[in-house]
């Protein structure tokens, strides 16, 4: 719910407006008929919606918008006279919307609508400054009731020590972030924090990662330290957990149950102290159905399961408070950079659909304060072409594509959203790596992916 101040001498017409927003959204109303009411009640009130006439008794609207601006109130002129330079002016004097009486109560309207939702971004960009400029908890990850339970969530498992936390989410989701942030406040903050993507190696070469490789292997390569060893007292983070195979699940699981692993090639036992953190975009109960993931693996690793939601479950808040942090940690290396965000860049910014959720906005942000650079702020025009106009849809005109046009331009965008990982975009795009290799060639977007 809105407030409005209607500042009208006509009675019969302040009467209408003040039913009219009364009985279409509940928005409290407060009518004053002459431009001193009006200041004295705008003072008192400061209103979300001002309705200006430019003919009051005591002074013109022009005069009471001169003694209101400076609060940058949201103001809809209303004139008896529709007259051509009336309307550039006060267009150009900052007001919202020119309207001419009788108002037709459905352009007003889409006038108040379109009114408020500027509001709204007003204030969640002052709510974002505010929030910047105090002091922000370890783990805040947002202000809505579900990221504050997560976080306190997070909180719980960074000072257990030994507890074995599964995180779940889409991709680029922030589930490496997190695990960080869980060691980073955990006892074992001093220890190692080791990281490894299950899905960037092939089944071979990740045992010998995780496990380590002992002296007199097959051509006489060198002994190898494994993961799990360089991680003892911290912390291993295994990403993609559900891309282990199933000789890697059985080994992982006597790891995890506190039993001895030997090095590939090795007889010596070794007990691991490293705290394990794993993570999926998949449902592994789909995959513990479908013969795929151990079920008693499954169940040793989600003692604590931890879901991460995408962006676009996220509420509108939690979005700018992320797009905050990520504009603070990139400035820092990023001189000249934009330091805060426009109304309509937000505004871009906030109905774009993020498919890439965390990682894709990283990279938008990041893009627009390199292209920003020497602004105060990031505009619009700093956005990539699908996050200003496609999402922001600014526009009714059809551009004719075909079908191969927009398959290309979709399957470049998840490449450049997975950072060109071919695995996780054909995952994604939900056709197999050798169908998107396909593509990638036909489309000549080879030199772009890997």
């Amino acid at each position: 719910m809105a407030s409005v101040l209607i500042i009208d001498d006509e009675r019969p017409v302040t009467d209408e407006f003040a039913a009219f927003f009364t009985h279409h959204g509940g928005h409290s109303v407060v009518c004053a008929y002459t431009g001193a009411e009006g200041i004295a009640a705008y003072e008192a009130t400061r209103p979300d919606l001002v309705l200006l006439d430019l003919r009051l008794p005591d002074m013109t609207g022009f005069d009471v918008y001169t003694r209101i601006r400076e609060h940058a109130p949201a103001v809809i002129m209303i004139s008896g006279h529709g007259d051509t330079p009336l309307a550039v002016r006060a267009m150009q004097s900052g007001a919202e919307s020119f309207l001419t009486k009788p108002v037709d109560l459905a352009l007003l309207e889409v006038a108040a609508q379109r009114a408020f939702e500027k509001i709204r971004l007003r204030r969640l960009n002052q709510y974002l400054s505010e929030r910047r400029n105090g002091h922000a908890p370890a783990f805040a990850l947002g202000s809505s009731p579900v990221m504050k339970d997560l976080a306190a969530q997070i909180e719980l498992l960074a000072a257990s020590e030994r507890t074995t936390v599964l995180l779940l989410g889409e991709s680029g989701s922030g589930k490496g972030r997190v695990a960080e942030l869980i060691h980073a406040h955990s006892p074992r903050k001093d220890a190692p924090y080791v990281e490894v993507n299950c899905a960037s190696l092939t089944s071979d070469a990740l045992e010998v990662s995780l496990f380590g490789r002992d002296v007199g292997g097959d051509n006489g390569r060198e002994p190898r330290v494994g993961l799990f060893e360089v991680a003892a007292g911290g912390t291993l983070f295994l990403d993609e957990i559900a891309e282990l195979g199933t000789h890697l699940q059985a080994q992982l699981l006597r790891v995890l149950e506190g039993k001895p692993f030997r090095r590939v090639g090795g007889t010596r036992e070794i007990v691991s102290d490293a705290r394990i953190i794993a993570a999926t975009n998949r449902d592994l109960v789909t995959e513990v159905n479908e013969g795929r993931f151990r079920e008693d693996l499954y169940y040793r690793l989600s003692v604590m399961p931890v879901y991460l939601p995408p962006l676009r479950a996220r509420s509108r808040e939690d979005v700018v408070e992320l797009i905050g942090r990520i504009v603070d940690e990139t400035r820092r290396h990023l001189p000249a950079a934009p330091h805060a965000v426009s109304d309509a860049a937000l505004d871009r910014l906030l109905r774009h659909a993020w498919p890439g959720n965390i990682r894709e906005l990283r990279n938008v942000l990041e893009r627009a304060m390199i292209v920003g650079r020497g602004s105060e702020h990031i505009e619009s025009h700093h956005l990539p072409a699908e996050v200003r106009d496609e999402n922001g849809q600014t526009s009714d005109h059809h551009v004719a594509r075909t079908l191969d046009e927009i398959e290309r331009v979709h399957i470049e965008r998840t490449l450049r959203v997975n950072n060109a990982n071919r695995t996780h975009a054909a995952r994604e795009l939900g056709i197999s790596r050798a169908t998107l290799i396909k593509k990638i060639k036909e489309y000549g977007l080879y030199s772009r992916a890997r």
